[in-house]
């Protein structure tokens, strides 16, 4: 007899003649996919933008003290042997910038502009692209003009044609073989564009050179499983740099367009006693340098009071160098303190939890009872190249077993039989790529 649920809780009911007679003992069994790894209250994904110096050599040897892992999204452009330099695509910079003169900004040719600005030869060059597209962002567009006109301004006043890569991070860069040795230890690595611009305003060909080449790089140095997640500079949610974003990447920490996920920004307020209607909650924070420490680890003790919240953290500079530096003392301090909430708090990188809840949510399971074995397996439409994340399990029985052993590929193991309100189960890791598992009486 098998069974197929489309949920993430199943019941059987299995009828078996007794080997002692004619009679039929009704056995019944429950398996669920629990909502966290290993039965968690709450998940906590540690990530970092941009790749600066003290994020590898300060947070990242503390994180590994307590067994962490995180997210790194880093800008590829300035890594020392990186193949992909930032680079402007279009006209003639003398053409767009002699027009400049007597054709003011507009929505016209807004985009042609702001992408060619950041690579001119002059003073403030990064921040005139930066401030422009913030207020283009705020749909204060007439003032989003305003600030390129004065940047075109003073190029005209300079006689600057010159195009230079734009710099844009504080301090020397890691390289590729130092990268790798964090990947091979479990930390990921995303896509944040090779120069960091404001994609919001910059036109269909720019804006594609900028994810698609760093993510060329990223794949050729670390391998294609660093291309699941991707992070748009400046936290953006613009829907046209969003549509591209999440079609060339499997996930984007910008946003994640899931109807099961309530998604709370980094401006965003979270009512720790708010019923939001979904199975889970994206909390995103990002700590600056002056965020107080026990409002940083109040955001920990808020979600262990509940079951069902991702709290994303989102940092930046680290001990001096970056923007919106934390010191070395206040991490380890903050560190310590999500470590010490291990019993309740799973703490992962960004890919590994997104994987877990989409195949949460997309698994239907497969049961076939009989007196001494439950063959268990997951099915989804999930890609499998993708998504690999073992997922926990707990399946109840009332069967009179008192030791179990679970198979599955080639890997046995005996499982310890609890008790809880619901009766007695035995919780493990489901592994996707190995078929179907077996638990056995014995």
């Amino acid at each position: 007899m098998i069974s197929k649920y489309p949920m993430s809780i199943f019941w059987i009911f299995f009828g078996i003649s007794s080997i002692f007679g004619s009679c039929t003992q009704d056995y019944t069994v429950r398996t669920e996919i629990l909502k966290w790894k290993d039965g968690k209250k709450a998940a906590v994904s540690l990530t970092y933008d941009d790749g600066t110096l003290n994020q590898f050599r300060v947070a990242l040897p503390i994180m590994e003290e307590f067994d962490m892992r995180g997210t790194f999204y880093i800008n590829t452009g300035e890594i020392p042997g990186q193949k992909n330099e930032a680079k402007y695509l279009g006209r003639d910079p003398k053409i767009v910038i002699d027009a400049t003169a007597s054709i003011p900004t507009n929505l016209e040719n807004y985009f042609e502009r702001a992408g060619l600005i950041r690579f001119l030869d002059i003073p403030g060059a990064v921040s005139f692209h930066d401030r422009s597209g913030a207020t283009y962002e705020q749909g204060r567009v007439e003032e989003a003009y305003r600030v390129l006109d004065e940047g075109y301004e003073l190029a005209r006043k300079l006689k600057t044609i010159n195009l230079i890569p734009p710099q844009i991070i504080d301090g020397p860069m890691i390289g590729w073989d130092e990268l790798r040795t964090y990947a091979a230890r479990g930390h990921e690595f995303g896509v944040h564009t090779i120069s960091h611009p404001r994609l919001a305003v910059l036109d269909e060909e720019n804006l594609l050179f900028e994810l698609e080449k760093c993510a060329e790089d990223i794949e050729r140095e670390l391998g294609k499983a660093h291309l699941f997640s991707a992070e748009c500079p400046f936290g953006t949610e613009n829907e046209r740099v969003m549509e591209y974003a999440l079609d060339l990447f499997p996930a984007t920490r910008n946003r994640m367009p899931e109807p099961y996920l309530e998604e709370i920004n980094r401006s965003g307020t979270f009512d720790v006693k708010k019923d939001y209607q979904k199975e889970y909650v994206q909390f995103q924070r990002g700590p600056l340098s002056r965020t107080d420490q026990d409002l940083m680890k109040s955001w920990i003790d808020d979600i262990i009071t509940r079951n069902d919240v991702w709290l994303v953290l989102v940092f930046h500079g680290i001990e001096g160098i970056g923007w919106e530096a934390i010191s070395e003392d206040r991490i380890r301090d903050y560190f310590t303190y999500i470590a010490s909430k291990s019993e309740d708090v799973w703490v992962a990188p960004f890919r590994e939890v997104t994987k877990y809840m989409r195949q949460r949510m997309a698994s239907e399971v497969m049961l076939q009872v009989a007196s001494n074995e439950i063959k268990i397996e997951l099915k989804s439409d999930l890609d499998p190249y993708w998504y690999d994340q073992p997922l926990t399990l707990k399946t109840y029985f009332d069967m009179a077993w008192e030791k179990v052993k679970l198979v599955q590929g080639n890997e046995e193991k005996e499982l310890e039989v609890q008790q809880d309100e619901g009766g007695q189960y035995v919780q493990y890791d489901y592994q996707p790529s190995k078929g179907s598992l077996i638990l056995k009486s014995i």
